[in-house]
């Protein structure tokens, strides 16, 4: 059970692979010397063998078997190195010249190379030989002597299966090594998740401050559980808010139903009580449905409904739609747009982004103060909501995106505190960003959506 266990585990097969990439390394470097030093030699001895036959062949040629004979006895006398094996022998195999006494009985045909030991000057020696056949029943043996050739194979070969061992021994060990190494960064990991399951968020994998692949790893999981930890902190907050925002609506709901019906004196003042409680419940409902459309935003999934369409005629119709509101309240909305804006994504999840901007900016406002809607091409598209109300204090700038959090400059004004979350879920959902700057006095909305294609732009007439 144990053994299925390591062969199954990731680290052994991690160990097992480096192991058998080593040994190939190794085999083929073992190959490769022995070709090039013993295989030399081979090569070397065959080449001379057959330089010998071509030559006593053009004398067998140019002048029959007396001048062949005067040949080997010649090389033989010339034979510095002592290692020329030549053997001629009449049809009967008799010895017509050379220095070996005899035919080897294992040299049968003429054509392949024979590795075999020889008596020559009274020792055994080990030759490397081939026959040849000659006209009128002659046989002619020729060879070199290899036996200190042999020797020196051998010394190689032994250190080959020497270095084989050695480095069987070595990918055993560096198999081991990689498996414990791997072993150690998988529990490293595991421990983390296992208190992250447990609930210590707290947790985070351990770094070796080496910056290899394993480090970018521990990197990675340590910014997805700070992004998971964010986000569950949100989630509280969110809960939290839900809870404290909603509970007084839901409270005077109840309250003004059970007033009615314990104390209402005619159907008039049980059917007042009953729509001031519709109207706290609308409201209710209208903070959830932004929730899930925040959401729904979040997840991405109104990508599907993304296309090409002119942002000018949809920023006329918001400064319309607000026109009046803002003039009732005495507010001077302007609208600063040129003839077409090129855009590209959720047309309708844009224009409620930018009416919420709008909405925000005249109800913050006071009488006789000014907002201002303007947009510009450049690098991106950029739609400035800009009003001239109490703004947001610069420590509030950030937090002020966050879902239901409303600073001490908005608590006596009427809203849930998710316009500015719609509004940022939607710029990130077209790859843009939502910049909250100081307008001095007032506050300045930036929304930056990215540029469509060229050619978009071309047919829009941008």
């Amino acid at each position: 059970m144990i053994a299925c266990r390591i062969f199954r585990s990731a680290g052994f097969r991690f160990g097992a692979i480096y192991a058998v990439l080593l040994a190939i390394s190794a085999t083929t470097l073992a190959v490769f010397l022995w070709w090039a030093t013993a295989g030399l030699l081979d090569r070397q001895t065959e080449a001379a063998i057959n330089a010998d036959a071509q030559s006593l062949a053009e004398h067998w040629t140019s002048g029959g078997l007396p001048a062949l004979v005067v040949t080997i006895e010649d090389r033989l006398a010339q034979n510095i190195d002592d290692d020329a094996i030549y053997l001629l022998t009449d049809q009967n195999m008799n010895r017509i010249a050379g220095n070996l006494t005899g035919w080897p009985t294992l040299v049968s045909i003429a054509g392949p190379w024979y590795e075999l030991p020889v008596m020559r000057a009274g020792m055994t020696s080990l030759a490397n030989v081939q026959r040849y056949d000659l006209p009128g029943g002659l046989h002619l043996l020729i060879g070199r002597d290899i036996q200190v050739r042999a020797q020196l194979r051998k010394m190689l070969t032994d250190a080959l299966l020497w270095a084989a061992v050695v480095v069987i021994l070595m990918a055993t060990i560096g198999a081991l090594v990689v498996r414990n190494l791997f072993r150690r960064t998988l529990a490293n990991i595991s421990v983390t998740a296992s208190a992250i399951a447990g609930g210590d968020f707290a947790q985070r994998v351990r770094m070796t401050g080496r910056g290899d692949e394993f480090d970018q790893v521990a990197d990675v999981i340590n910014e997805m559980l700070d992004r998971i930890g964010r986000l569950m902190d949100g989630v509280r907050g969110v809960s939290n808010a839900i809870a404290h925002d909603l509970r007084t609506p839901i409270t005077r709901a109840r309250t003004r139903l059970e007033d009615a019906a314990l104390h209402a004196k005619n159907p008039d003042d049980l059917h007042a009580a009953i729509e001031r409680a519709i109207i706290d419940l609308d409201g209710i409902v209208a903070v959830f449905q932004a929730l899930l459309r925040i959401a729904e935003i979040e997840a991405g999934s109104r990508r599907s409904s993304f296309a090409h369409f002119d942002l000018a005629p949809l920023l006329i119709e918001v400064a319309d739609l607000y026109g009046a509101v803002a003039e009732e309240h005495g507010i001077a909305l302007t609208l600063d747009t040129p003839r077409a804006v090129p855009a590209y994504g959720d047309k309708a999840m844009i224009h409620q982004a930018i009416a919420n901007l709008v909405d925000n900016a005249v109800k913050f406002s006071s009488s006789g103060g000014s907002v201002r809607l303007a947009v510009s091409v450049s690098a991106m598209v950029s739609i400035t909501v800009s009003d001239q109300g109490a703004g947001i204090p610069p420590e509030d700038r950030q937090r002020a995106t966050e879902r239901f959090y409303r600073g001490e400059t908005a608590r006596s004004t009427p809203g849930s505190g998710l316009g500015l979350s719609l509004v940022l879920a939607v710029a990130q959902l077209h790859g843009g960003e939502l910049l909250l700057e100081d307008n001095r006095p007032g506050l300045r909305a930036v929304l930056l959506l990215p540029l469509p294609d060229d050619e978009e732009r071309r047919r829009i007439g941008v």
